[in-house]
């Protein structure tokens, strides 16, 4: 027995309706091939929108970028006609390219559905089948995590799980993290992110201690090093933290990754303590050779919450039964939109389905590609980067010893020759690319890797 919400979708109108669409949609994405220079006619009024949209919002935006609304693969098309290679996926959310005729394909069966948005009150079958769906992959190899809270960003992800830890372990009000660490920018996120910068003016909500990260020159003596200094948090504050917030790769500290002796030593610790375990799996869900990091560091019988979003489209916290909160605790009128969670399906069954997980993975294919062409550049110009970094899918080098200003400027240089990157890093001196491996061949990689090598040279040699 169907629904009359199926019979509608089913419909053979319907079915010819998206197919008539995503048809044009291909012969349009056809001409979008390569990297190409805006079009002169476009650029005055590009130039005003861009400089009208910088006085709305407070500030100029960091790249001249403003979408037209179409891509093909890695390729975006902008506004003002150009197009270029997208290297950061909007700082992870575009995991799986522009115009993925799949995710366009979900978002109109989304626009057929009834509600633009979903929240708490009222959900549509699809938000039980997101929810389901990450929690089986999240105990897959082992975790125990039984609830999952969706909601509208990876920020409001690690608000959530803050309150269900710190009301499960009240009176407990500190909290551990990373030297160089990225939780968000709210209110009491910005506490916990290592960049006093993005709590200048703030007044203090949480009381943060900080753990020295793994230096993979020392590995031994740096994992000697952080116990230590949370061994000596836990005797100067006893019974005091209610937490320990891990990102197993620093995102925005520069795409440092640790290693599972290293995060086993300190999880140890705080379990002998009954400090709750943190996982921010924000910007490393579906990035490295497992699809959630911590399974990837054999972590799983540590997770007591875990967070994930970018990639997913709609982001969740998810926790242990023993952490479930009390009513009232968690709820929002938006845990969502129907588009995000008709994408989250298709690209979390891509992720599982489609070979990118495994040490043969098109994940560990990719990256090992891309490092090449940066270790060759790095040989055939002594001096000229450092590293590569990173894991997976998350690459970075730093450029020029690290001057934040010519790091600036080589990202900027690099727009301009047609790839999309960013910085990282406390100083901004490190840059970093996401790669959107949903969306890239070999081709692709070898024809960025060419640009970023030429980029280097012009901006080294003015």
């Amino acid at each position: 027995m169907k629904t009359i919400a199926q019979e509608f979708i089913s419909d053979s109108r319907i079915r010819e309706a998206k197919q008539s669409m995503l048809s044009t949609l291909a012969e349009y994405q056809a001409r979008i091939t390569g990297i190409r220079p805006p079009k002169e006619e476009l650029r005055e009024t590009y130039e005003e929108t861009l400089s009208q949209f910088g006085v709305a919002r407070g500030a100029p935006l960091f790249f001249p970028f403003l979408g037209s609304g179409i891509g093909h693969r890695a390729f975006v098309e902008l506004a003002d006609g150009s197009v270029k290679y997208d290297f950061i996926s909007g700082i992870g959310v575009h995991h799986f390219g522009h115009s993925r005729p799949e995710l366009v394909e979900a978002a109109i069966d989304a626009a057929l559905s009834d509600t633009i948005m979903q929240g708490n009150l009222q959900q549509n079958r699809e938000s039980a089948e997101v929810a389901d769906m990450l929690l089986t992959a999240a105990n897959k190899k082992g975790a125990s995590l039984q609830h999952c809270f969706l909601t509208t960003s990876g920020a409001m992800a690690n608000e959530n799980a803050l309150k269900l830890i710190l009301q499960k372990k009240c009176p407990r009000d500190r909290i551990l993290a990373f030297e160089g660490c990225f939780a968000g920018r709210t209110l009491s996120l910005s506490q916990i992110t290592d960049k006093p910068a993005f709590r200048e003016g703030l007044p203090s909500t949480l009381h943060v201690d900080y753990v020295p990260f793994l230096d993979h020159t020392r590995e031994e003596e740096s994992t000697r090093t952080a116990c230590a200094h949370l061994l000596g948090y836990l005797e100067r504050y006893p019974g005091r933290y209610a937490a320990m917030i891990f990102e197993t790769v620093l995102g925005e500290g520069g795409f440092y990754p640790g290693s599972e002796i290293f995060f086993r030593s300190l999880m140890n610790i705080l379990r002998e303590n009954e400090v709750a375990i943190l996982l921010d799996e924000i910007q490393t869900f579906g990035r490295t050779n497992e699809l959630f990091a911590f399974q990837a560091f054999r972590l799983d019988e540590f997770a007591d919450v875990v967070t994930v979003g970018k990639a997913t489209q709609i982001c969740a916290t998810l926790f242990r039964s023993d952490f479930n909160p009390r009513p009232g605790l968690l709820s929002q009128t938006f845990i969502g939109s129907t588009s995000a969670l008709f994408a989250s399906r298709v690209i979390l069954r891509e992720l599982q389905d489609g070979g990118y997980f495994g040490p043969d993975g098109k994940i560990a294919q990719f990256h090992d590609r891309f490092v090449g062409h940066l270790q060759r550049i790095q040989t055939e110009y002594p001096g000229i980067l450092q590293g590569p970094f990173g894991t997976g899918a998350m690459v970075a080098f730093t450029p020029y010893d690290g001057n934040p200003e010519k790091v600036k400027e080589f990202v900027h240089a690099l727009f301009d020759a047609g790839v999309i990157s960013f910085y990282a890093g406390r100083t901004g001196s490190r840059v970093r690319f996401l790669l959107p491996v949903a969306a890239i061949d070999f081709q692709d990689i070898d024809a960025v890797a060419k640009i970023v090598e030429t980029t280097l040279l012009k901006v080294a040699h003015p």
